[in-house]
C-alpha cells in the first residue's frame, strides 16, 4: 500500500473531524486532519501508511469549536511482488536484494482543535511497528535478512480555514482548504542485529520536511441524511537529507456515507493516490512510486454524544508500480475518536 515518505509509498493526512450536522455522516471518523495522517506511502521495501481519509465527516468541524483527539490502528501486510500490475514471484525479476515482506502495524493519534470563526490547527504523531524481511544476493549467496522495530515516525502540524457556501439549512455545503508540514522527527538510521542499515525507504521517518496543502468539499443530501465529499491533497519535499529526497505524490478521495440506524452508519470511498519516483544516492529511484486505487468499504458506530468507533477494510482495485515493489492484498483500519 504504501511508505513512510510512502504515501512516502501509504502516509499522510490533515483535516477535520465530526460535527453535529453531519453526526450520522462518518459518524466516527472524527477528529483531525486524517487527510494529512493518512497521507499515504509507497516504497520498494514495502513500508506503509493507509491512505484512506477517516476525517472528511468533519465537513462542518471548522464552524463548531472544540477539541477532537482520534486513535486509529492500522494493519497493512505487503508480502506480494509486483512489476508494474502484474504481480511476481519473489526473486522472479533479479535484484541485488529480493524483496519478501513487511509487516506495517501503525498506531496514529491525532489532535485538533477548532474555532468558531472556521479556522483550525491538527497534529499528528505515528507509533510504527514494522517488521521486513528479504534475500540478500551475493556472489550466488543468499542470505536472509531481517528488520524489526517500533519507533515514532514523522509528526504532521497542520492548518485549516473552512466556510459554508450558500445552500439550504438541510443539505448545508462547505468548503475548505488545509496547508501545513510533515516535519523530519522520525529516525533515518535504524539498523539490525547485524549492523545492517535498513533502506531508507524502510525507516520510520524521510529526514525531508514536506509541505502539505490540499482542498476539501463536504455535502449533506437532505433526502436521505446522506453525505458525500471530495478532497485533494499535495505533498511536495522541501529539501533532501543525507542523499534522500522522497517522491511527491498527490491523493484524491470521494467518499459517501449512509445513516442505517440513529447510531450506525455505512461508509464507502474512492482513494486514488499517485507518487513520483525518489530521489537521491540513498533511494531506489527504479523501485519507487507508482499509481494505486483503492476501494474502502467501512462502519461508524457512535458511543453516547462524544465518542465514535470506526472502521474500515482497504481493497486494491489497480496498483501499478515502477519497477518492483511489494504490494498489499488488503489492509485494516479500526479507530475511536472523542470530542471534548
Amino acid at each position: 500500500m504504501h511508505q513512510i515518505h510512502v504515501a512516502a509509498s501509504c502516509q499522510a493526512a490533515p483535516t477535520f473531524f465530526i460535527v453535529r450536522r453531519a453526526r450520522f455522516a462518518l459518524s466516527a471518523l472524527a477528529s483531525l486532519l486524517a487527510v494529512v495522517l493518512a497521507g499515504p506511502a509507497h516504497a520498494s521495501c514495502g513500508s506503509a501508511f493507509c491512505s484512506i481519509n477517516t476525517d472528511w465527516g468533519a465537513g462542518t468541524t471548522g464552524l463548531t469549536e472544540g477539541n477532537t483527539l482520534d486513535v486509529r490502528y492500522e494493519n497493512i501486510r505487503q508480502d506480494q511482488p509486483q512489476t508494474g500490475s502484474r504481480k511476481i514471484a519473489v526473486g522472479e525479476i533479479p535484484h541485488d536484494h529480493d524483496e519478501i515482506r513487511t509487516l506495517n502495524r501503525n498506531l496514529i493519534a491525532a489532535y485538533s482543535h477548532t474555532w468558531a470563526s472556521g479556522w483550525g490547527i491538527s497534529a499528528t504523531l505515528p507509533l510504527v511497528k514494522r517488521d521486513h524481511l528479504h534475500l540478500h544476493n551475493d556472489d550466488g549467496a543468499q542470505d536472509l535478512e531481517r528488520w524489526t522495530f517500533r519507533e515514532l515516525g514523522d509528526v504532521r502540524v497542520a492548518g485549516r480555514y473552512q466556510r459554508y457556501l450558500e445552500s439550504s439549512d438541510a443539505a448545508p455545503r462547505m468548503i475548505g482548504v488545509f496547508f501545513g508540514l510533515k516535519l523530519p522527527t522520525g529516525r533515518t538510521h535504524i539498523a539490525n542485529e547485524n549492523g545492517e542499515v535498513a533502506e531508507r525507504s524502510l525507516q520510520p521517518g524521510t529526514g525531508t520536511t514536506d509541505l502539505i496543502a490540499g482542498v476539501i468539499y463536504h455535502q449533506q443530501i437532505a433526502s436521505s441524511g446522506a453525505a458525500w465529499f471530495a478532497q485533494i491533497q499535495l505533498q511536495q519535499p522541501l529539501n533532501s537529507h543525507n542523499n534522500f529526497r522522497t517522491g511527491s505524490q498527490m491523493a484524491l478521495d470521494l467518499g459517501y456515507a449512509h445513516p442505517l440506524s440513529d447510531r450506525l452508519s455505512g461508509l464507502v470511498q474512492l482513494n486514488t493516490v499517485v507518487k513520483r519516483r525518489d530521489h537521491g544516492l540513498e533511494a531506489e529511484p527504479a523501485d519507487s512510486g507508482g499509481r494505486f486505487l483503492y476501494l474502502s468499504p467501512g462502519l461508524s458506530y457512535k458511543l453516547g454524544e462524544t465518542f465514535r468507533v470506526y472502521g474500515y477494510y482497504q481493497h486494491p482495485l489497480h496498483q501499478d508500480v515502477n519497477g518492483v515493489q511489494l504490494t498489499a492484498h488488503r489492509s485494516v483500519v479500526v479507530g475511536v475518536s472523542t470530542r471534548f
